[in-house]
């Protein structure tokens, strides 16, 4: 990998004789957390020579540095697995963070390994790393699976944050990975509101209001009351819909499909049918044999339902407002499964 200058800093190959530069920086990211102690040779020696443990692994390192300073660093290895490889040692000093370093070190480790044939990409991170959570979850990673925890000096806990890496895949989220997407599905929220989707809310959506409902949805995935689906282009979380379960007593087996939601420069890629033809197998998986939805009408996901055999049961003139605050169509349709 060259030489690549990022905000004043230069990522480069990580090697063995960073090792100082790499435990300063890490003592000094976990010193910022009360109990978190930074034991090297009692409980990570591969410090002592990062670069050879990351290539005995068949992974690699990058380092940022600035002014001869390790200011920054990265790796991936893989979990010879599932096609699927780690993210380990994300670190960025505090007097870098904002920067773009840290994105640009993840971009260099995620780029490594798709071209290493990676579908999938994994990491574990402290719970108690707040920042670093917010930080992965932009990043398209949600919660996956149970905490793990470490018998070291500071008393470990772990999340587990995964995504999938390559091409376009649609999955169901569960309670935790739900919560985890609420500000990556706001920001998306937010964009299509202002893109002008049919949807609930008028622009300018306040990213607050925007962070309110996802949380409500988390909620409802909690309780069993809705299937929360999301996308992801080559590793970026680009679109959502959900399945409102939450039916009469006398409608068991119908269900409702909400808030599709597509990021607007991705458009025209297929996304959009990808999650309703999902939503239409989630559905089917739990019994569910009616769909229902609305939209304006005249929108695109008009057009996308309507060529995905959705049948129109009518239009209701002025039944909501457009982004201009004028009134505006909508039509209703309706779906059986077999």
């Amino acid at each position: 990998m060259p030489r690549l200058v990022v905000t004043g800093a230069a990522l480069r190959p990580g090697r063995d004789d960073d090792a100082e530069g790499f435990i300063r920086l890490i003592g000094d990211c976990w010193s910022e957390y009360p109990g978190c102690i930074l034991h090297v040779d009692g409980e990570v020696p591969e410090l002592r020579a990062l670069a050879s443990y990351f290539a005995k692994a068949g992974g690699a390192l990058w380092v940022a540095e600035q002014d001869g300073r390790v200011v920054g660093m990265a790796a991936t290895r893989p979990m010879n697995q599932d096609a699927a490889w780690e993210i380990c040692k994300v670190y960025v000093s505090k007097p870098a963070r904002g920067s773009g370093l840290a994105h640009a070190l993840m971009g260099a480790a995620e780029a490594h390994a798709r071209a290493a044939g990676a579908e999938r990409l994994v990491l574990w991170t402290d719970t108690r790393f707040e920042a670093a959570h917010r930080f992965y979850e932009k990043r398209g990673f949600v919660r996956q699976g149970s905490i793990r925890i470490l018998d070291d000096i500071s008393n470990s806990l772990e999340f587990r944050y995964a995504k999938p890496l390559r091409g376009l895949v649609v999955e169901a989220l569960d309670a935790a990975a739900a919560a985890s997407a609420e500000r990556r599905l706001a920001e998306l929220l937010v964009g299509a509101v202002a893109a002008g989707a049919s949807l609930t809310w008028l622009p300018p959506l306040d990213p607050a209001v925007a962070r309110g409902y996802w949380k409500g949805v988390s909620s409802a995935v909690a309780l069993g009351k809705t299937v929360l689906l999301v996308a992801w282009l080559d590793g970026e979380l680009v679109g959502t819909v959900q399945l409102d379960l939450a039916m009469p007593e006398n409608a068991p087996h119908r269900a409702e499909v909400r808030t599709l939601l597509v990021e607007p420069r991705v458009r025209r890629q297929g996304i959009g049918a990808a999650l309703m033809k999902r939503a239409e197998q989630a559905a089917r998986g739990i019994g569910r044999r009616l769909l229902v939805l609305d939209t304006r009408r005249g929108s695109e996901a008009e057009a996308l339902y309507r060529a995905l055999g959705w049948t129109a049961l009518g239009t209701i003139p002025g039944f909501e407002l457009d982004g201009a605050r004028q009134p505006a169509d909508a039509v209703f349709f309706w779906k059986a499964l077999s």
